[in-house]
């Protein structure tokens, strides 16, 4: 596999790379621009509108979303030509990998001899699934007889193999040297990849939503309906994705038959090549986005002088102009409804429902056997260094990659049910559907466990002797499985445009497609073994305030999180039910 590509990036192809990502950020940045005036309303209008008291009591978790720390040795395929080499890896906790010559380079603090984020890569396993992989990356045409050059991989099978695959950047291939320790990178790998692939969808702040919001506009407007997994990673990195994908025809056509080598050879050399590419487009858009960020301070600052005076007046507006729309196309919209629609949702539903119950049902019981542990330790043994540690353990539980394995095999498992969404609908984004499940699952471990330690702490006392403090823990646990069983998560908002016709619009017709889904979901739900209610913890409709159709609503976590953003956002919604197709 010692093809190389038959040129490196050169000057000319290196200005056409800015070139690209200039005329990305142009497109992009105005309707940035624009998502964020909603975004910021969007805030203000959640904090003004009267939260109703929750049902739900968990404490929210202090601790952020983390990867444990890993590292030890492991064998790298690298160098030109490549070769199997020892070398020393450690995975960080913010989801980079690094790699050292040995472990006392590493210890002694010296510079890695590679790194890179986890964003968007995909662990493999099976040396026959990688190689497989390879042989469809560059399919040999019928004239092509080049002789195949000598495989590194075919010569030295691997027994405990780790392929970190990425559709736009240069492969790692790894090899553990048991199969314990395979397990045990593959489940750090695959957490420190979660981790840096949500981080946009976990953060609550309005530039997050407006970014995420902005993209997917950005592609609509370009002909992308369908829903996938572009907005996987940092917002360079979606930019960077989304860019590699509008430049991966040309750059297949241009550069594939070029390359030295053969077979898989051929394929290493375009990984190589990829990654190059990439890391341009990667270093373009994170310096036009730094460049924009003290625009971005201000209008955020701006924004907020601006919006939260005249919020009532702002939302009293949009409410007139929802109702208008929405007497306006009533008619058409729900005939579509009826026709695209109605028939499918039963299934959609159940068939995403099943990703989150199945998860959370692994949480509850993961849960319910870490406070029955503690429990039997401190009957038996009342050793004060003892019981520190059990309850440090526990406190780690959701951040423990083993013990979390049970909950996100759930979730990974539904990704078979997802793919028989495919067709029907055109849904690609079966990922980041099974990275919100397992978010979800680890974020309600965190604050259930979080809720367990503040109750134990507010109940035991040093005057209590080992039996009571038993029993005090017994009806804690009793107390946050009641509270785990009543959970509906903190809701994601669905974060619509505000204040512009388009996006009141979309707003109004996303509003009465959530009506269905919500009584879907009732309907599911109240013939489900899972104990929630869907009024629980809803979190009131952002502009509700304004626009008196939408009292009706109470979306639920189920919609917010699994079922809403993706019907709504085309992933889902049939051709010939979009907001422009009704008119």
């Amino acid at each position: 596999m010692g093809g190389r590509p038959s040129s490196p990036l050169d000057k000319r192809q290196q200005e056409h790379l800015r070139d690209q990502v200039e005329a990305l950020l142009r497109n992009f940045l105005p309707q940035y621009r624009v998502q964020l005036a909603a975004s910021v309303l969007q805030q203000i209008s959640r904090e003004l509108v009267p939260q109703e008291l929750a049902g739900c009591q968990l404490l929210h978790s202090k601790k952020l979303p983390r990867v444990r720390e890993h590292r030890g040795p492991l064998t790298q395929l690298r160098g030109h030509p490549p070769q199997w080499q020892l070398t020393f890896c450690v995975l960080r906790g913010n989801g980079h990998l690094e790699w050292f010559s040995h472990r006392e380079e590493y210890e002694n603090g010296g510079r890695p001899l590679g790194s890179t984020a986890l964003t968007g890569y995909t662990v493999l396993t099976s040396q026959r699934e990688y190689l497989h992989l390879l042989d469809t990356l560059c399919p040999v045409s019928s004239g092509d007889h080049t002789q195949e050059e000598p495989d590194p991989l075919l010569e030295m099978p691997v027994n405990f193999p780790l392929f970190l695959q990425h559709p736009f950047r240069r492969h790692l291939c790894l090899s553990a040297a048991t199969a314990e320790a395979q397990r045990a990178w593959r489940l750090a790998l695959q957490g420190g990849i979660r981790l840096r692939g949500t981080v946009l969808q976990r953060s609550q702040a309005p530039a997050a939503h407006a970014f995420l919001e902005a993209v997917r506009l950005y592609r609509q407007h370009r002909g992308h309906f369908g829903h996938d997994d572009m907005t996987l990673g940092s917002d360079a990195e979606v930019l960077t994705a989304v860019l590699m994908r509008e430049l991966l025809p040309a750059l297949r056509a241009q550069t594939q038959p070029g390359l030295r080598g053969a077979g898989r050879a051929r394929a290493w050399a375009w990984t190589e090549l990829m990654d190059a590419v990439h890391a341009a487009v990667l270093a373009g858009a994170s310096a036009g986005l730094r460049a924009f960020q003290p625009e971005k301070d201000e209008l955020l600052a701006a924004l907020e002088r601006t919006i939260r005076p005249d919020v009532d007046q702002m939302m009293r507006l949009r409410g007139r102009v929802a109702a208008k729309l929405r007497t306006e196309i009533q008619g058409p919209l729900e005939s579509c409804l009826r026709r695209k629609v109605d028939a499918q949702l039963p299934r959609v539903s159940q068939t995403l429902l099943s990703i989150v119950e199945a998860a959370l049902a692994a949480v509850q019981t993961l849960l319910a056997q870490g406070m029955d542990r503690l429990c039997r330790h401190l009957r038996a043994n009342p050793s004060g260094a003892r019981l520190r540690r059990e309850v440090y353990s526990f406190g780690e539980m959701p951040w423990d990659p083993e013990l979390m394995q049970t909950c996100f095999r759930e979730a990974e498992r539904s990704r078979g049910r997802l793919e028989q969404l495919v067709v029907p609908f055109g849904f690609l984004g079966a990922r980041s559907l099974v990275f919100g499940a397992q978010d979800l699952a680890q974020q309600l471990m965190a604050d259930a466990v979080a809720t367990f330690l503040q109750l134990a702490d507010q109940c035991l006392t040093r005057a209590l002797d080992c039996n009571q403090a038993a029993q005090q823990l017994e009806k804690v646990r009793g107390r946050v499985l009641k509270e785990l069983l009543e959970f509906e998560g903190d809701v994601l908002a669905v974060g619509s445009p505000a204040l512009t016709i388009e996006g009141i619009y979309e707003d109004v017709i996303r509003g009465v497609l959530l009506q269905r889904i919500d009584g879907e979901l009732k309907k599911a739900l109240s013939a489900s073994d899972v104990s929630c209610t869907l009024d629980g913890c809803s979190e009131v409709p952002w502009d509700q305030a304004g626009a008196e159709w939408s009292s009706e609503l109470s979306p639920s976590v189920w919609s917010h999180l699994v079922v809403a953003p993706h019907l709504c956002a085309g992933g889902l919604l049939p051709t010939g039910c979009t907001g422009c197709q009704l008119t």
